[in-house]
């Protein structure tokens, strides 16, 4: 029988106090920066399934929202171990959706080094490209990205698996690091943006992921340090 999930310490209640009616801002998130074009889809998915065999099985690799909120159809599930990435809060500064120019968030991304559980979902067969056009526009909206597309080995219980997953550019001027635990969980405590917060974030990326069975012994400790944080930031709600 599948394991009980663990009791995480953000919980709703630190969600909802994290709670704002915020407007999504129009126009561009930054400079160089533009919204993207069905002719940029079109080009992406073109590179992407570019010398892939004519009935092949498209699989795309889920380490964040896209575990609990998938951006398309998918027809099968699978849990999946990448190596040579790992998944961190690296890519900033988020201003718009889940952070503001006062207090941005961090988002995930697949990072150089390590390894990172997640989860596979293979597209309907008879709809490839609409589906890959869904998962484009929900993963890239503007161009260029400071995480673009690309194709992972995935191990899995039935073998290895070619996947399509979202790794950041290290070239990027969005891509962050050497921060400490402590000063992610400090960002994390206090972004929130016109989609939510970013203790919503953690919190559903960490709850899918104990309830799959994937114990994130990194995100678990951040999601502790973030409760600590809102809990001191609200003593009255406690």
């Amino acid at each position: 029988m599948p394991r009980a999930p663990r009791q995480m310490r953000l919980t709703e209640r630190h969600v909802a106090l994290m709670k704002r009616d915020i407007a999504e801002l129009p126009g561009s998130p930054g400079p160089g920066v533009e919204k993207s074009t069905e002719a940029d889809y079109q080009r992406i998915e073109a590179e992407l399934l570019g010398g892939v065999e004519a009935g092949a099985a498209i699989w795309f690799l889920a380490y964040g929202s896209l575990i609990w909120k998938p951006a398309c159809d998918f027809v099968e599930m699978r849990v999946g171990l990448v190596r040579g990435w790992h998944r961190a809060f690296c890519l900033g500064w988020n201003t718009r959706w889940r952070g503001s120019e006062e207090a941005p968030g961090l988002m995930l991304a697949l990072a150089p080094g390590g390894a990172c559980k997640g989860v596979l979902y293979r597209l309907p067969p008879d709809a490839v490209r609409p589906n890959l056009q869904k998962l484009l526009e929900r993963e890239m909206g503007f161009v260029p990205s400071p995480f673009p597309p690309r194709w992972v080995n995935v191990e899995s219980e039935a073998g290895m698996i070619r996947a399509i997953t979202f790794c950041i550019d290290r070239n990027s001027p969005r891509y962050i690091k050497g921060l400490s635990d402590e000063q992610v969980a400090s960002v994390l405590a206090k972004a929130t943006g016109s989609r939510g917060s970013m203790a919503e974030y953690l919190h559903s990326t960490v709850d899918r992921l104990e309830r799959l069975g994937i114990h994130d012994a990194h995100l678990w400790r951040l999601q502790g340090l973030v409760a600590e944080r809102i809990d001191a930031a609200y003593p009255s709600e406690r």
